[in-house]
């Protein structure tokens, strides 16, 4: 059964209706009282262009299971509740759930989880009928759109506080400029120039503009990229102990470079030198469903990238202050010029200076570091599965850990695969050496046999700098993201509370993907509610009619509710380990694993590494040896795990290294929430047969355990991530494991799994030192942040 959630519905006045119902046509003073519903039918039936053929479609739908709707019309019965919302049910695409309700639309809409109203006002059903969502993931009234209602007049029409479609996207002015940022990271005594490209709608209106920042706009450089890989299949080594203050890792920056000065502006141009036909193939969804709204699209690569100047360093300050720059540009504060040779200046004219960065991963990271540095013009940030904080997305705890999916990779890997300078042949000859020289430095600085925190680090976190924040921001996380790990989102959420201004978070379930095109959740016109308020300045309950946090239910499909807070409890509920066990009371005793696995098991294991996460979830056999699991009986009652999850352990190594893996998992065969969306088989419109996508949703499938969270750390750090404590062999060490964050629900009857072990084959470096660790029984418990679900709710 499908489900909607509409948060972004807004209630209104009896005029404010009206006067937008006459705006997009759905009103008339003219129109008689008793043929209202047959005006407002035809007005609904855009694509049958008579009234013969619009009352073909009404004779081929039902308004009672065996009148239809030009019959129930023509004789003119009486308008009910039940009859409205059965021709309502057919409008918007329900006619399976139609036929499974026996025709009764009241019963439809209250099993999708849509609104009904009283239809003695017709006008106002109808109203929130057009604000209600299709079957096919789209409101109704955009919905019209995209069937041709409204002319693409490139005139803005407000609807619910969201804007139209109805601007042209067959004719979109695409033009290039080239900013001049305050950066000379070639030092080539030259400020770096940028190439920006623009999409908009070709009108007179100053338009809103969306900025993604995008390093992978320009190209991949996918063979280059998996040939600077690093070996992970290599040894923990012992770091030296020492004793380090914060202070000695924190990154300042260094006053006393001499930054060229400015290109001399020979003249002055209003139209752009350079256009496009088509972008390099990363256009962003959200901005596509907002170019046909009438807001404007820029796209950059930054420094280091193909038309560009400048080395490519991974997140580091001057590759956000390049991309600061850009919306220094587009918010009239900064030159671009129309090449990169000619110094002739042009202005964004056409822009109205208020600009939202958008974007998801590297996108949506560097969209968050540059609103960490507080630029003029910045209105909102809408970040999808951004890191805040590049270490912990390359390191942990003093281990050099990998994101999901990639063993191997580290800020010189992903930094060559963005280098796409080397595209185009002149320009990868002059600069190949240095770019050599220059990715040699990352490698050392970046430090893969150490894994501490230090400045490298330091520098590229914008946790540092969350206080210089001065805007609203949306943050989208998949709590089932294991690239992007949730604690970048928990943190960045931790920083911006009580800072005065209002944030929104919503947590899905997830992996590594976009939401912009789910069925059961109305992202879309949550954000269009949200840019029409940031952007264009026009009232709206936006602020308060989002819950803070919108989280997606893991035990069941297409649900989806408002809390206040997310991680601020102060409940736990804590377990002993017990040999097997997790249990209430401690117990006295040891076990042990070792990290050693067979050669061909070995092999195996770090070839086919989600196989290996596999066998480890469902306890297999050959690998038990190397792993220790805990459970708890099974639970008597739910339990919400909301925050970050604890494991105290006391623990020893066989040798005078050592570092602890550790999952937290829910056992029970039920069903689970795929971490993937699955494709609907519909496509979504865009504007009016524009950049069209898949309708997607979250669906359930049986299995018998899954993965809630997990966690690393070096015992070497037992302190923090920049200090190296000693470790002696076969000595006890106390270590305090925070794994990654997560708001789970925990279903009665299943049981809370612990997996403890080292080597991460996923994640890890994979020594095979034949390490034996010991855990301390009697000293060793995991403390569980607890909700329950009543306290959570908005």
């Amino acid at each position: 059964m499908t489900k909607i959630h509409q948060f972004a519905k807004q209630s209104v006045d009896k005029s404010t209706e009206i006067a937008e119902l006459s705006a997009v046509g759905f009103y008339d003073d003219s129109w008689r009282k008793t043929t209202l519903l047959r005006q407002l039918l035809y007005h609904a039936l855009p694509e049958y262009h008579s009234s013969s053929s619009k009352n073909m479609w009404l004779d081929e739908h039902l308004a009672t299971p065996s009148t239809s709707i030009l019959t129930f019309i023509t004789d003119k019965q009486a308008l009910t509740k039940t009859i409205f919302y059965t021709i309502a049910s057919q409008l918007l695409g329900y006619d399976t759930e139609l036929t499974d309700n026996a025709y009764d639309g009241q019963q439809v809409f209250k099993s999708v989880g849509l609104e009904t109203t009283d239809v003695s006002d017709i006008y106002h059903a109808w109203y929130l009928l057009l604000n209600t969502h299709t079957k096919n993931g789209l409101l109704f009234i955009d919905e019209l759109a995209s069937h041709g209602y409204f002319k693409t007049t490139n005139q803005r029409i407000y609807f619910n506080g969201k804007s139209m479609a109805t601007y042209d996207t067959t004719h979109l002015v695409q033009e290039t400029v080239w900013v001049e940022t305050s950066v000379d990271s070639d030092l080539d005594g030259q400020l770096d120039l940028i190439q920006v490209d623009i999409q908009r709608p070709d009108t007179t209106e100053k338009l809103p503009v969306l900025f993604t920042a995008s390093p992978y706009y320009q190209g991949m450089m996918l063979k280059e990229n998996d040939a600077k890989i690093h070996h992970v299949n290599v040894p923990l080594v012992r770091k030296v102990p020492k004793q380090v203050a914060r202070d000695a890792v924190t990154y300042q920056v260094d006053k006393t470079v001499n930054r060229p000065f400015a290109r001399e502006i020979r003249g002055v141009a209003s139209v752009a030198t350079k256009t496009f036909t088509t972008l390099s193939g990363h256009a962003w969804d959200l901005n596509n469903y907002f170019l046909s709204r009438g807001f404007a699209v820029a796209y950059a690569s930054g420094i280091g990238t193909r038309h560009s100047d400048g080395m490519q360093d991974t997140g580091s300050p001057d590759q956000v202050e390049s991309m600061k720059n850009v919306v220094e540009w587009l918010a009239g504060n900064r030159v671009a010029f129309t090449d990169r040779t000619s110094q002739i200046a042009i202005k964004a004219d056409w822009s109205n200076h208020k600009i939202a960065m958008t974007g998801r991963s590297y996108l949506g990271t560097l969209a968050t570091a540059v609103a960490a540095t507080g630029v003029a013009g910045l209105e909102t940030v809408i970040a999808e599965a951004a890191i805040s904080d590049w270490y912990q997305y390359y390191r942990d705890n003093g281990l050099v850990i990998a994101p999901g999916g990639f063993p191997g990779e580290d800020m010189d890997v992903l930094a060559e695969l963005v280098y796409s300078r080397m595209k185009d042949p002149a320009d990868w000859t002059r600069t190949q050496k240095q770019w050599q020289q220059f990715q040699t430095k990352t490698k050392n600085l970046q430090d893969r046999e150490n894994g501490n925190y230090n400045i490298f680090w330091d520098a590229r976190n914008y946790l540092n700098r969350s206080h210089h924040i001065k805007t609203d921001i949306v943050l989208v996380h998949g709590l089932n993201d294991w690239n992007v790990k949730p604690r970048q989102v928990y943190r960045l959420w931790q920083a911006l509370r009580g800072n005065g201004y209002n944030n929104k978070l919503i947590l899905h379930q997830g992996q590594h993907i976009n939401i912009n095109n789910n069925r059961s959740l109305d992202f879309a016109d949550q954000m269009n509610l949200w840019l029409v308020t940031k952007l264009l300045g026009q009232p709206s309950q936006v602020s308060t009619q989002l819950p803070n946090v919108i989280w997606q239910d893991n035990t069941q499909s297409q649900s989806w509710h408002g809390f206040n807070e997310w991680g601020t409890t102060t409940n736990t509920r804590t377990y002993h380990l017990a040999a097997g066990q997790l249990v209430k009371h401690a117990t006295n005793g040891e076990v042990s694993f070792t990290d050693q696995l067979s050669h061909e098991l070995f092999e195996q294991s770090a070839k086919y590494f989600s196989r290996w996460r596999d066998k480890t979830l469902r306890q297999s056999s050959d690998l038990s040896k190397t792993q220790q699991h805990f459970k708890t009986p099974k639970l008597v009652d739910d339990q919400f795990i909301d925050g970050e999850v604890t494991l105290t352990l006391r623990v020893k190594s066989s040798q005078n290294i050592g570092l602890i893996s550790a999952m937290l998992v829910d056992y029970g065969a039920d069903d689970y929430l795929k971490s993937q969306p699955t494709n609907q088989g519909v496509k979504i419109d865009r504007g009016v047969n524009f950049a069209q996508v898949d309708l997607q949703e979250f669906e359930m499938e049986k299995a018998n355990y899954k993965l809630i969270t997990l966690g690393h750390i070096n015992l070497q750090n037992r302190t923090n991530a920049w200090q190296t404590d000693d470790l002696k062999a076969e000595q006890y060490v106390t270590v305090n494991i925070t794994l990654q964050p997560t708001l789970y629900h925990l279903r009665v009857g299943h049981q809370l799994g612990l997996i403890v072990y080292a080597t991460d084959f996923e994640m890890t470096i994979r020594g095979n030192q034949g390490l034996v660790y010991t855990i301390d029984l009697a000293h060793s418990l995991l403390t569980l942040p607890t909700q329950n679900n009543t306290q959570l709710l908005r």
